[in-house]
């Protein structure tokens, strides 16, 4: 008996030592943490979507008060994000214009060249002869992997392409980093006017295998009166510096193709501009 108190009691005693020397050197080898962190961590939407290029919001956070990353590169935080951060950082506000994600496809009804039963992926599906089961070489594969990486429930599938709810969108674009076919962009959220689409091939190649695909006839090129649209390398390309969105480019289009958002809201295009 006496030996178990015995081994008891020193035991005690080792504890204790041992407690007090770690109570110690947490204190002298302590990592001093800036005081502004939790407060520009607090400031994030805690996501850690990696839309700003870091691991996770607190790494952001720390990014910026070591110089290494600017205020307002928090696409899910938006302008709100950047206002705080910059009241926390003592510096002048930053301004934040919100960018969402587009599907530069509306071919629902492109056709395919090959059957695909594999995984649903479309990174595995490009495997598929190449370039993936459609007959259209840049067109939206609909097999949903864009999906699974949204934090947000702002992208979902519907008849067989992606479509991207823009009020749902942060602008992480996580989906544009994982999407096999790059055929999702990044566009402004005021933006009106949108060509959805990302097939380069010639006129007569792309009406075979898609029934809305730009076929490059330069009509929406014509009738801009503001140099703003060119067909390059047979896709119809706009450039927004010049664009004005007085629509007539959408008006003219023989295939539907140009979206504009204030006479039309069944194509992914953000929402009309505030006027």
């Amino acid at each position: 008996m006496e030996k178990i108190l015995y081994a008891v009691l020193v035991l005690s005693v080792m504890g204790a030592v041992f407690g007090a020397i770690l109570a110690i050197a947490s204190k002298i080898f302590a990592v001093k943490v800036d005081e502004r962190l939790p407060k520009l961590t607090g400031c994030l939407p805690g996501a850690n979507c990696g839309g700003c290029g870091f691991a996770g919001c607190q790494a952001y956070a720390q990014a910026v008060i070591d110089g290494k990353a600017p205020i307002g590169q928090c696409a899910a935080g938006g302008a709100e994000a950047a206002k705080q951060m910059s009241a926390i950082m003592g510096v002048e506000a930053v301004e934040v214009e919100k960018k969402v994600a587009m599907v530069k496809c509306r071919g629902q009804n492109h056709l395919p060249k090959a059957r695909y039963d594999g995984i649903t992926d479309c990174r595995s599906a490009m495997f598929v002869t190449g370039n993936g089961p459609s007959a259209c070489p840049s067109g939206c594969l609909g097999f949903g992997t864009c999906t699974t990486v949204c934090k947000f429930d702002a992208i979902h599938v519907k008849n067989g392409v992606a479509r991207v709810d823009a009020d749902k969108c942060t602008g992480c674009m996580q989906c544009v980093e994982i999407c096999p076919r790059k055929v999702i962009i990044p566009v402004t959220y005021s933006t009106d006017i949108v060509i959805a689409c990302s097939n380069h091939d010639r006129g007569a190649k792309t009406r075979k295998v898609c029934d809305i695909g730009c076929v490059g006839c330069h009509l929406c090129e014509k009738q801009c009166e503001h140099n703003a649209i060119h067909v390059i390398n047979n896709l119809a390309t706009i450039d927004y510096s010049k664009c004005v969105s007085c629509g007539r480019c959408a008006a003219i289009c023989p295939r539907h193709l140009i979206s504009d958002s204030n006479l039309r809201t069944d194509m992914d295009a953000v929402p009309a501009m505030q006027r």
